[in-house]
């Protein structure tokens, strides 16, 4: 088993899990001021997103999780449920929280809330990819047993034997699906004339949302609801809002291609 702590100075732990977070944050937010110009947006714009939506980004993936992971908190203490550094963020959350200030800051500095989220969605997958390996370190956000993972390296097939079998390392799976996504992102936009305003965000969003339905369905850690996981439905809403947004938007003239 790794040791989930990095590096120790003292009394201060950092931790994998917050490395593999601020690494793709810090790649995430290069990617995205690099191709923000391209698109008529100041690369401070970028720097001053980032500065207030990463912080309510956290606060919102910890209060999903701590929402439907309730069972586990309702008879803890107040630190317990702000926790982090020991693990327990929902990606969703975190989005959701972004989605919302990017709104309020697009307004706020006149800029077109599409062009902005086009910038950042590539970014945003690969940071998701990078991430996931956080959850590698803590041994969270696993699936169900196996009988055995020959196919994988062996520091991360040690890794996922836990609770005396191996398991589905689902955490993986998300990074390698979100690495997909993110390529194939940069070769389509780089198409001219293929991709419209909002398009490449609507492909993030219907792509990462098909690779959550079924990976959530291999967990073992989350809220069912109806028959499906939380995190299963909410899945399936991106990706039909995705759909059905990208019809709408291919339909109009007036829409400038991202790549002209």
């Amino acid at each position: 088993m790794i040791d989930p702590i990095a590096l120790q100075f003292g009394p201060i732990e950092i931790r994998w899990y917050a490395l593999m977070i601020i690494s793709g944050l810090l790649l995430a937010v290069y990617l995205s001021a690099k191709e923000a110009p391209r698109k008529k947006i100041r690369s401070d714009d970028v720097y001053d997103f980032i500065l207030y939506a990463f912080p309510l980004a956290i606060i919102g993936a910890r209060i999903y999780y701590v929402i439907f992971s309730w069972y586990q908190y309702k008879n803890g203490s107040f630190m317990n449920m702000i926790a982090i550094w020991n693990g327990g963020i929902a990606i969703y959350g975190g989005l959701i929280a972004g989605f919302l200030f990017l709104i309020f800051f697009t307004r706020h500095r006149f800029i077109e809330t599409w062009d902005f989220l086009d910038i950042a969605a590539p970014s945003v997958m690969i940071a998701q990819s990078i991430g996931r390996w956080g959850n590698f370190f803590n041994q969270e956000a696993y699936g169900g047993k196996v009988g055995n993972l020959d196919f994988l390296p062996g520091f991360i097939r040690d890794q996922m034997y836990i609770d005396g079998a191996y398991r589905q390392p689902t955490f993986l799976y998300e990074s390698v699906w979100n690495l997909i996504g993110f390529a194939l992102i940069l070769l389509l936009r780089r198409k001219p004339k293929l991709l419209k305003q909002g398009e490449i965000t609507l492909f993030y969003i219907v792509w990462y949302g098909l690779g959550r339905f079924f990976i959530e369905g291999m967990r073992t850690d989350s809220l069912f609801l109806a028959g499906l996981r939380v995190s299963q439905w909410l899945s399936l809403v991106l990706v039909i809002t995705g759909f059905v947004l990208f019809l709408f938007r291919r339909k109009k003239q007036d829409l400038a291609y991202y790549q002209s």
